[in-house]
């Protein structure tokens, strides 16, 4: 008995989506060890392989081959199902993300939407893991992930509604298509929406930064108040899994503000549009997020949540509102 066609199809999206988050996982904290290196005036990696390009499979090996343990007093269920709920809800994100025009797995017209049901698990698996642990660090940790994640989600969503309210859709790929033609179509400097845009996308940077739990506001894992926060108890690939599932969702971030104020695929210069424009757009923004871990010192939590619920939150519902009364008008 044959597959179906589309079924062969959708396997084959699925492998190379795994492939596609290992491997930027993999080499994306080669990556930020180099960089890292380089801001900090040292080398970075360098022995294991040509400019320590065959570190992550070293580290990868080393994690494997560690034994796992389940420590004495956890709940052995919500431990090892943990790890899980952080890193699938991440791989199903990126079925919908379109990286070309004719690169997605399945284009779904509330993709969007999608998107974001998904990234709400990822808190959920945070959560049963720190309080499964039974360790007082991660409950702590646990708290402030909530407490993060509920600050921050609410501007991120706001800026969102206002893009959809100016695009009319919550199908990524149309979003991406509404902004052919140059830099000047581009949502973020489409002022004729909103003379805010620029503020958006800098709000939705940050709400990202804070929603993968990124420096300046990686408040639940402070290695120097919470040892490894959430993570402290979980060896081997149970951390492992855990730090997968964190560069995957840093991907999501940065492929979901290429599209949505970037123009996805599209060329600056409204010329030869590719998937090699989205991952320029992509990685770029990934380099920044690893600059600003390496720039700036670790926050306070009382600053992290002021600056969302007196800062960011105030601007993107004023945003909201402006960009609804120019629509109105105009």
């Amino acid at each position: 008995m044959s597959l179906h066609p589309e079924v062969i199809r959708l396997l084959i999206f699925l492998v190379g989506i795994i492939a596609f988050a290992a491997l930027n996982a993999a080499y994306l904290v080669w990556l930020e060890r180099k960089e890292a290196g380089h801001i900090q005036r040292r080398i970075g990696p360098k022995e294991v392989g040509p400019f320590g390009l065959l570190q992550p499979l070293a580290d990868g090996i080393k994690l494997m081959t560690k034994q796992l343990i389940v420590p004495a007093g956890v709940d052995p269920i919500l431990f090892k199902i943990a790890p899980i709920l952080v890193m699938v809800p991440a791989i199903m994100s990126f079925v919908t993300i379109p990286y070309g025009e004719n690169l997605v797995a399945r284009n779904i017209d509330i993709g969007l939407l999608m998107i974001f049901a998904f990234a709400s698990v990822n808190v959920l698996g945070l959560l049963l893991g720190a309080w499964g642990s039974r360790n007082k660090y991660a409950v702590i940790s646990a708290a402030r992930v909530v407490s993060q994640n509920v600050a921050y989600e609410i501007p991120m969503l706001i800026t969102v509604v206002t893009l959809v309210m100016i695009t009319g859709t919550m199908n990524l790929h149309e979003i991406v298509m509404q902004q052919q033609g140059g830099f000047w179509n581009w949502n973020i400097l489409n002022l004729a929406a909103s003379p805010l845009m620029p503020v958006a996308f800098l709000i939705f940077f940050v709400c990202m930064l804070a929603e993968t739990n990124r420096a300046p506001f990686d408040m639940a894992e402070a290695e120097s108040e919470l040892i490894a926060g959430a993570f402290t108890e979980y060896p081997g690939m149970g951390f492992g899994v855990f730090f997968m599932g964190e560069y995957a969702n840093i991907v999501i971030g940065a492929s979901v503000a290429t599209i949505l104020f970037l123009g996805g695929w599209q060329c600056p210069f409204g010329l030869f549009p590719g998937v090699h424009w989205f991952l320029l757009k992509m990685y770029f923004l990934i380099f920044t997020v690893i600059w600003i871990r390496w720039t700036y010192p670790r926050t306070t939590f009382y600053s992290l949540l002021n600056l969302s619920w007196k800062i960011l939150i105030p601007i993107s519902f004023f945003n909201l509102i402006l960009t609804s009364a120019m629509i109105k008008v105009f």
